[in-house]
């Protein structure tokens, strides 16, 4: 079997604060009234992706590499991460605010979990009017501080909120309390973790009347107590070029604004690229063959291609690799 780029069918999840958006924006085969996120590209256990198309077709992300390593991967990128996917690539529809939460990092995850952290980012693709994000604290505080006033209920007066429009880009390291605000939809891009501590659920209830489950003990140890505003990254927008928006340890995330065909010669990264379609449509052009992709796919073109060409008119994407 020969390796050519690959499109996975998404994983849809659905919570309490999920929305329509998924179905109806960015076209996903939602079975439920609503959804609140899509896994486009998962090593997660038990949420592994599957291929959707091509001679490779349910075939799971995790047989690809055991079977095609650095040729998938990138040697390098085999070498440091084996059979485990690095990064995971998600959709996330809010219609309604998501808890306050956090997430541990390497080491703490990897000793309580046997997991990776969860350092992420989040580009903002559709946002209703004074749509708003959590993130960090608006002073320092103390674990006894934020504890107690937790207790008390007064927690939100201390988070920073930020207000959103479309393209905005955000980075949320380890440790920092963050929330997605209703309105928003967003892409998202993650180290390969689950693990999340949430500190404030709004006092709500499910579809059953149950309060969902918080973690404040766990997160204690965990929590970045610091104000910090080192959140929101600048970067260009330049057409038919690479624009650099994060580079971390965890993955590098790149902007592309296509208005003419252009030509990719990535092969000195020693990495697969995923590209996440946020506006518009283009192809995808191979030895192989020709792989188109619309707002709200995803594509991992594995390693071993080294050169391609994307064409497109006005489409927009974002770039991952390691």
């Amino acid at each position: 079997m020969t390796l050519y780029p690959l499109k996975f069918t998404p994983i849809i999840k659905d919570y309490l604060w999920g929305g329509s958006r998924l179905k109806e924006v960015l076209h996903k085969e939602v079975s439920t009234d609503t959804a609140a996120e899509s896994w486009e590209v998962s090593g997660v256990d038990d949420n592994v992706s599957i291929v959707k198309e091509g001679s490779l077709k349910g075939k799971d992300l995790r047989w690809l590499i055991q079977h095609f390593k650095g040729d998938l991967l990138g040697h390098r990128v085999y070498k440091k991460f084996g059979n485990d996917f690095p990064v995971l690539v998600k959709f996330i529809d809010a219609e309604r605010d998501l808890s306050v939460q956090l997430h541990p990092n390497d080491e703490l995850a990897k000793k309580r979990h046997n997991s990776f952290g969860k350092t992420e980012m989040w580009y903002i693709m559709q946002a209703e009017a004074d749509a708003r994000l959590i993130i960090g604290f608006n002073k320092n505080l103390t674990p006894e501080e934020f504890k107690s006033r937790l207790k008390e209920g007064s927690l939100m007066q201390l988070l920073n909120c930020e207000k959103v429009v479309p393209g905005d880009t955000f980075y949320i390291h380890t440790g920092r309390v963050h929330a997605i605000g209703s309105g928003i939809l967003l892409a998202e891009i993650q180290q390969t973790s689950n693990i999340t501590y949430r500190i404030f659920d709004y006092n709500r209830k499910d579809k059953d009347g149950n309060t969902r489950e918080s973690h404040t003990e766990l997160a204690m140890e965990a929590i970045d107590y610091s104000c910090e505003d080192d959140f929101r990254i600048a970067y260009d927008q330049d057409p038919d070029r690479v624009n650099q928006m994060v580079d971390c340890p965890y993955f590098i995330t790149n902007y592309l604004h296509i208005t003419r065909p252009l030509q990719m010669e990535v092969s000195q990264r020693d990495s697969f690229h995923i590209y996440i379609c946020t506006e518009g449509e283009a192809v995808f052009v191979t030895s192989s063959g020709r792989y188109p992709l619309s707002m709200g796919e995803t594509l991992l073109v594995p390693a071993c291609i080294g050169a391609f060409e994307i064409r497109g008119t006005e489409a927009k994407f974002l770039e991952v690799h390691l």
